[in-house]
């Protein structure tokens, strides 16, 4: 892999870290066509409690009106798959992802929601919004 880009073809392979996602989120990242508004839906999430070690298992719900630029949904498989040995509470990983996203394509605005499924019988959902002009 060429220093923050993804391969064209063949298996991706395991980020190094959140840093290097975040990176070639921006890289790869497409000029927007005449769309207002886009979702995507990653229903298999895995993060770190940064207490205990144990995985957090959730989805991110990201939603976005482009400005000049689109997310590329690999990088976004690429990104989110950082996380998994990111040591996060559920509050920050939805700041940082819509701050990330922010970063890479400076969207008008962005939504991101982080549904952490239930561990010792509790749920959380936390909300980060961003908004430019």
């Amino acid at each position: 892999m060429s220093e923050y880009y993804l391969p064209r073809s063949g298996p991706m392979p395991r980020p190094k870290s959140v840093e290097e996602g975040r990176e070639i989120l921006k890289n790869e990242a497409f000029d927007a066509p005449n769309v207002q508004e886009i979702t995507f839906n990653a229903l298999e999430f895995t993060a770190v409690c940064p207490k205990t070690g144990q995985p957090d298992f959730g989805r991110v719900e990201i939603t976005y009106t482009p400005n000049d630029k689109c997310i590329e949904s690999k990088s976004l498989k690429f990104y989110l798959w950082s996380f998994r040995d990111q040591g996060a509470f559920c509050e920050s990983l939805a700041a940082q992802i819509a701050d990330d996203v922010s970063f890479a394509i400076e969207p008008k605005r962005v939504e991101v929601t982080v549904y952490q499924s239930a561990r010792g019988g509790i749920e959380l959902t936390t909300k980060a919004v961003r908004e430019h002009e």
